[in-house]
């Protein structure tokens, strides 16, 4: 933080570009705004894009409470290849025909089939960790655990669009639900398998895409311009008092 200046504090919308990690962002964040404190409520896999909300200064303490709001994306997936990440990063472990009868209707069908609630069991590949050690470096080590189911909500899953092998998607899910997971198990239920091929978040809570600025928009704004693309804690969590 530069001196003699408060300290900047509030919510920012980022639109997180592929191949980033989330930290990635918080850092770059940190280096833009010449502060440590930075956060971001709800993880976006490195192949993601989109809304990723990010907590600066004293903003960083609604963490827990902005990263439970449900979230909503836009994805492709294709048909007929699996592999060992479920998504588009991983080594493909399996190539299957994908069969004439597997129409737009059959696949709109069995979405519609996977919403409501349920329990879905974290990818290998995930951060999420067994006895202190993240999944996903175990899975490099080539090694395959049991994994306990967390309880999801799908609110909606729609077919967008489809031309096989490949399908675009929108869905609206809780906390904690891994959309590449959803596309591997659609996969398994239809037949042929499948993995998640893009993905964008469009909203998290009430904070949508249209709000957000990409990395090089932020990295060009003086630090007035720069502080009012945050917003105020009370304006974005107007129940919560710290």
């Amino acid at each position: 933080m530069i001196p003699n200046t408060p300290e900047p504090e509030g919510i920012l919308i980022v639109d997180k570009p592929t191949g980033w990690t989330s930290h990635d962002v918080v850092g770059k964040i940190r280096s833009i705004f010449h502060t440590k404190r930075v956060g971001h409520a709800g993880t976006l896999d490195p192949m993601a894009t989109g809304v990723l909300v990010i907590l600066v200064g004293k903003a960083t303490k609604a963490s827990q409470y902005l990263m439970s709001r449900d979230k909503e994306y836009e994805g492709t997936m294709r048909f007929g290849q699996v592999t060992n990440t479920q998504d588009a990063d991983g080594e493909i472990m399996e190539n299957n025909p994908v069969p004439d009868t597997l129409d737009s209707a059959t696949v709109a069908a069995a979405m519609l089939k996977m919403e409501g609630d349920q329990y879905q069991t974290p990818p290998m590949f995930s951060a999420k960790k067994l006895q202190g050690v993240p999944l996903y470096k175990l899975a490099r080590k080539g090694e395959e655990v049991p994994r306990e189911p967390r309880f999801i909500h799908i609110e909606k899953f729609a077919l967008l669009g489809y031309e096989a092998p490949d399908a675009s998607f929108r869905v609206s899910c809780s906390k904690g639900t891994y959309v590449r997971t959803i596309a591997h198990d659609l996969g398994r239920t239809l037949g042929p398998g499948a993995h998640l091929t893009a993905l964008r978040r469009t909203a998290s809570g009430d904070h949508r895409i249209t709000q957000a600025a990409t990395i090089s928009e932020l990295e060009k704004l003086p630090t007035a311009e720069l502080r009012k693309k945050l917003i105020p804690l009370w304006q974005a969590v107007p129940s919560l008092v710290l």
